[in-house]
């Protein structure tokens, strides 16, 4: 675990980064004193963690216990939980702090209805987004292409019987170590990466690298019909490897690697994404 402080408000909230699950974890603690500005968040936890209970909720059941450091310097066990479960949390704080949180989990949920009706609705959503984030506005194109390329090769995967989830995550680790020479994780700790996506953080010339192995990969994968997962990792690797002979002449031409550590911009910690996010939602 890679723990660490993030501020909401000038309240600060222990964390710690989950390698094996590329989860930011959270002092439920703090996240309730910041919310309620209660003289005893312990006790305030304690008592809504009844009321959760009584009410049915299976949230509390899956949180873990992780050691974090007290005001004393020592470290005790504490509770703590993933971004979904502090929201869910946050549902159930009558606060006025929590409330501006609220609408903005309203608003995310219309949005995410208006756009299983329109899927066009989300395509300009992202667009916005690496807008407000400061992409230029060629990168934002080429990435939503990228999305696209990624998409259909989603698609054939499922027409394969590839299971999604940790089946998904093997043949993309092959595609990229074919192209790349690193694992997806490995690729992220070489750009100082841990639950932005990849993708996001490519130059041009790595993201049309990446499009072009998992087009690739889609290609072969359509020509060949492979019938089992060992039979389409294969494809995955040869498809990961032709973008890999076109990095290496790339390279060669400009005597320059073409894997690089840039990312796009700075980590900013989730609280504060959020917040900004909730800002968006209450002024419009």
């Amino acid at each position: 675990m890679d723990n660490g402080l993030q501020l909401f408000e000038n309240k600060k909230i222990r964390t710690a980064w989950d390698e094996q699950s590329e989860e930011w974890l959270f002092s439920v603690v703090d996240v309730v004193g910041a919310l309620t500005d209660s003289d005893n968040p312990r006790r305030y936890w304690s008592d809504l963690k009844r009321k959760l209970k009584v009410e049915g909720s299976q949230l509390y059941e899956n949180f873990v216990q992780l050691k974090m450091a007290s005001a004393d310097g020592k470290k005790y066990a504490t509770d703590a939980a993933t971004t979904e479960q502090i929201l869910r949390i946050i549902q159930s704080v009558p606060s006025k702090k929590a409330e501006p949180f609220k609408l903005w989990l309203a608003a995310v949920g219309r949005e995410r209805i208006d756009e299983t009706i329109d899927p066009e609705l989300a395509i300009d959503r992202a667009l916005q987004t690496y807008l407000k984030k400061g992409y230029d506005e060629n990168w934002i194109h080429q990435r939503l292409l990228a999305i696209r390329v990624r998409n259909d090769l989603t698609n054939e995967w499922d027409k394969r019987g590839v299971t999604r989830g940790i089946e998904y995550a093997i043949l993309t680790d092959e595609i990229s170590k074919a192209w790349s020479g690193m694992t997806t994780r490995q690729y992220k700790n070489h750009k100082g990466l841990k639950k932005e996506n990849l993708r996001d953080n490519m130059t041009d010339l790595e993201l049309v690298l990446n499009m072009l192995a998992e087009a690739t990969t889609t290609e072969i994968s359509k020509a060949e019909q492979p019938q089992t997962f060992d039979e389409s990792k294969a494809v995955a690797k040869r498809g990961g490897g032709a973008a890999g002979i076109a990095r290496e002449a790339v390279e060669a031409q400009t005597g320059k690697p073409v894997i690089t550590s840039q990312n796009a911009v700075d980590f900013s910690n989730l609280i504060q994404n959020l917040i900004e996010n909730v800002d968006d939602a209450t002024d419009n």
